[in-house]
């Protein structure tokens, strides 16, 4: 497996570019914008996008939808909390930042936790971590020990939860999930730096609790 990390400067957001090098079959995890770097990382690589994946609707993360869908023909998911952000901006809080900008673009499936996503010889679970908005998910690849966690969790700390659909008591039983799991992964932020989950086992303050 291959990840390639696009940071979207404007909108100060990870942006993953995940193949199985074997198919050239890749996922796009949170296209927050549709920017050449990222069209250059598909093109470059003649990679075969198969799923546009979104950890949680907010405008950040899913302004290049519509665009990279439409280059692609990729599916677009989300979860089933989160779906009308993708066609309503009041939903994704796009109306804030600059009204009329998110161009709106339905999903093609919505997950729940526990659903598998396959493409090439790869899988990822829906592990299903509300806090920050309803809809929130981390993706799980057991094989490669990764997680990539959108806005669920951070470094040293987790993502806002006073924004609407944010909750505090949903974030910590979502943080908790993730500190249950068994063993250590490589932990891929939807912003800032990448760490480990045993890392933050150590040095999260909100984790440290959960000793």
């Amino acid at each position: 497996m291959k990840i390639i990390m696009v940071h979207l400067a404007h909108v100060d957001t990870n942006c993953y570019v995940v193949t199985d090098e074997k198919t050239n079959e890749a996922v796009v995890i949170d296209p927050g914008e549709y920017t050449q770097k990222l069209v250059d990382t598909i093109s470059q690589n003649e990679l075969k996008v198969k799923y546009i994946l979104l950890t949680h609707g907010h405008y950040d993360h899913i302004l290049g939808v519509s665009y990279l869908k439409e280059s692609t023909g990729a599916q677009v998911m989300i979860h089933q909390h989160d779906a009308n952000c993708l066609i309503d901006e009041k939903e994704s809080l796009m109306y804030r930042i600059s009204p009329g900008l998110q161009v709106p673009c339905a999903p093609d499936k919505v997950f729940n936790d526990g659903d598998v996503i396959n493409f090439g010889g790869i899988s990822l679970e829906v592990l299903y971590t509300p806090g920050h908005t309803k809809g929130s998910v981390c993706f799980v690849c057991e094989e490669e020990r990764c997680i990539f966690t959108g806005d669920t969790m951070f470094y040293r700390t987790y993502g806002r939860t006073d924004l609407p659909g944010g909750s505090d008591e949903e974030m910590l039983m979502s943080l908790y999930r993730l500190y249950a799991l068994r063993g250590d992964y490589t932990l891929y932020p939807g912003h800032g730096i990448m760490t480990t989950l045993e890392k933050e086992r150590k040095n999260n303050r909100y984790m440290r609790k959960m000793r």
